[in-house]
């Protein structure tokens, strides 16, 4: 009952493949969803797209493996735990081996980049390594100053570390003025938060309310200006970001007016604003 070209809405993404691909693993969810008979019990989207509520970024290493069987993933892929649990979702077993993390011979943890988030708030080992020497080189008179306040703050500064660097708040905005008897006038409809900054320092920040969806392969020390908010309040990014430790430290804006109509004098005022904040 099946078509060859199967349209796929999987968290609001949207895939097109073969349908000989979907039922390539026996077992599998897909496998079971499209073999069965009863066409109507699938759900679908307004568009008549067959429609899976999961992480639409994540399924298309679902499907590239459904493909060949085979794993390939970028270079310092972030969001390897998170597919795994995809791949249990979608019942590939093998698939959920290959993600697996390794264990070397003294039951720890491999050197695998991507076996875990980059969101962990925790120093890198580098970072800890570094501070360890630095205190280790010190001077023992000055190491066992008065209060021995230089072990104290290298010893506090070791566990409660912070990464510092900027992170910029962008947004377009816009709202309608007419005339002065006009009561219904819209203001600062903001369509989209932006995110521009280190993708660790974002993740960090914001969690689950960013939307990585554009620049989605991004390694955690690197920069990007394509990430934006899954919501549309700015008092709730810079609540986000207050809690984090970070300060705005400059701010800049722009903005343009044309009339909506020909016939009235309604203007429509368009805006671009970036805030800058620092920790």
């Amino acid at each position: 009952p099946f078509p060859e070209i199967i349209e796929l809405n999987v968290g609001g993404q949207v895939y097109i493949t073969r349908h000989p691909t979907l039922v390539s693993v026996p077992g599998s969810l897909l496998w079971e969803m499209f073999t069965q008979k009863n066409v109507r019990s699938l759900a679908r989207d307004s568009k008549g797209r067959f429609f899976v509520d999961r992480d639409g970024f994540l399924f298309r290493y679902i499907l590239d493996y459904m493909r060949d069987q085979q794993l390939v993933l970028p270079d310092h892929f972030p969001e390897r735990s998170r597919l795994q649990r995809e791949a249990e979702y979608f019942m590939l077993p093998e698939l959920v081996k290959m993600l697996a993390p390794k264990l070397s011979k003294q039951n720890s943890l491999g050197d695998d980049p991507c076996q875990s988030d980059p969101e962990e708030l925790s120093p890198s080992a580098d970072a800890t390594r570094n501070l360890t020497s630095a205190s280790a080189t010190l001077p023992s008179a000055v190491a066992g100053g008065p209060g021995g306040a230089v072990t104290t703050s290298t010893g506090a500064a070791s566990t409660d570390i912070r990464r510092a660097g900027f992170i910029t708040i962008g947004y377009r905005g816009s709202y309608t003025l007419g005339r002065d008897s006009q009561t219904d006038a819209k203001f600062r409809r903001v369509a989209r938060i932006m995110v521009c900054g280190k993708t660790s320092l974002a993740k960090e920040v914001f969690g689950d309310t960013l939307n990585e969806s554009r620049d989605p392969d991004r390694p955690p020390e690197r920069y990007t200006s394509r990430y934006y908010l899954k919501f549309t309040f700015l008092e709730q990014a810079f609540d986000k970001l207050a809690d984090a430790g970070f300060h705005m430290v400059a701010c800049n804006s722009t903005g343009t007016c044309a009339f909506a109509h020909d016939q009235t004098d309604d203007r429509i005022w368009t805006s671009y604003t970036e805030y800058v904040f620092y920790r």
